[in-house]
């Protein structure tokens, strides 16, 4: 029973609306490894579950590095891309007139790139020029 609705909750997540993958994969492997110390097998499931749920709402970045990343990205001073659309996860960024530039390792966020639109700074996929995070 357990294991149902630890299982139909994680499909959940997977399937909801603006989850960022990263944040929920990196979750719930985290959440998986501390319910499996503690709790065994059905911890695991538990735990996998709501690791999903914290790294989707802590996004790609987490909560605690949210601020010392905005700091960083203010101190950088890259200039700002003037989009005519709403700045949110999912819009994708046009091919030309927008830099992105390397997250320094510190961050976390191997394999995503940033730039500043409308002077919110967001991580960007770097193939398909997606917007996954907004750091507000």
């Amino acid at each position: 029973m357990t294991k149902t609705i630890a299982t139909a909750a994680m499909l959940a997540l997977l399937f909801a609306p603006g989850a960022q993958a990263q944040g929920l994969v990196r979750g719930a492997e985290e959440g998986a490894a501390a319910g499996r110390a503690t709790g065994g097998p059905v911890g695991e499931i538990v735990g996998g579950a709501i690791g999903a749920a914290t790294g989707t709402i802590n996004g790609i970045l987490g909560i605690d590095t949210r601020p010392r990343f905005r700091s960083y990205v203010v101190r950088e001073h890259r200039p700002s891309y003037s989009f005519g659309e709403e700045v949110r996860v999912g819009t994708v960024l046009p091919t030309e007139g927008v830099t992105t530039y390397e997250v320094p390792a510190e961050y976390g966020a191997t394999g995503y790139r940033y730039t500043i639109v409308n002077d919110r700074p967001v991580l960007v996929e770097p193939g398909s020029r997606r917007i996954v995070e907004v750091i507000d």
